[in-house]
């Protein structure tokens, strides 16, 4: 069998930032950090020019590792894209949602669980982290597989039935919070449908189904 090829994995927000030659060592400067920014590079000189340079600039992931799963659809899907996705386990239930690199499935944000939360809830905050984390490169593209959540978007407006309560507050309060950037804020970042009948699952799927 061989062996796993090295990865050099660059930090540029975390617990401590550089260039760490394990997986091991990387997880422990990003684990429980919000917003942590890190990538793996095959080689150390590919590592240090990223890590010279902007994290935006070194996540923009060409099709030269496509998933044997979407290899077929490469030339369909963009190349300068990330997919989000929610999962919630009840109605309303435990919600969290996250985005990733659409070919390297490499974990950009993740966020949750959140008590009390709806699918639609979730993918509809996935999509404005997004907005927001991409605000200032707004040439990535960004798929999602909710057209509830995009259309939520579109009209700066959640439009959820979950009642408002003490169970529901937070939820209610991150809602609002969205919308509001929404309102504040503009971008130009493509939202585009991930076709799952004809691509398969959105490489954000949490696996859970």
């Amino acid at each position: 069998m061989a062996k796993n090829k090295k990865k050099y994995y660059v930090v540029w927000e975390g617990k401590q930032t550089g260039i760490f030659d394990s997986w091991k060592e990387c997880e422990k400067h990003i684990k429980g950090v919000a917003g942590a920014k890190y990538k793996s590079f095959s080689t150390l000189s590919e590592a240090e020019k990223a890590f010279a340079g902007r994290y935006y600039d070194a996540i923009q992931k060409k099709k030269d590792n496509v998933p044997p799963d979407l290899e077929k659809f490469a030339d369909q899907i963009d190349d300068n894209s990330i997919t989000v996705d929610a999962a919630c386990s009840g109605n309303p239930g435990m919600m969290e949602y996250r985005g990733v690199e659409t070919f390297s499935g490499l974990e950009l944000f993740r966020q949750g669980p959140y008590k009390h939360g709806t699918n639609n809830i979730g993918e509809f905050l996935a999509l404005v982290h997004a907005l927001a984390l991409f605000q200032n490169k707004q040439d990535v593209i960004i798929y999602s597989d909710s057209r509830t959540a995009m259309a939520w978007v579109r009209n700066k407006k959640a439009k959820t039935t979950l009642k408002v309560n003490k169970d529901t507050a937070l939820i209610h309060e991150m809602i609002k919070r969205a919308e509001k950037w929404l309102k504040v804020n503009t971008y130009k970042n493509p939202i585009k449908k991930w076709d799952t009948k004809v691509w398969g699952e959105i490489p954000a799927d949490f696996g859970r189904k």
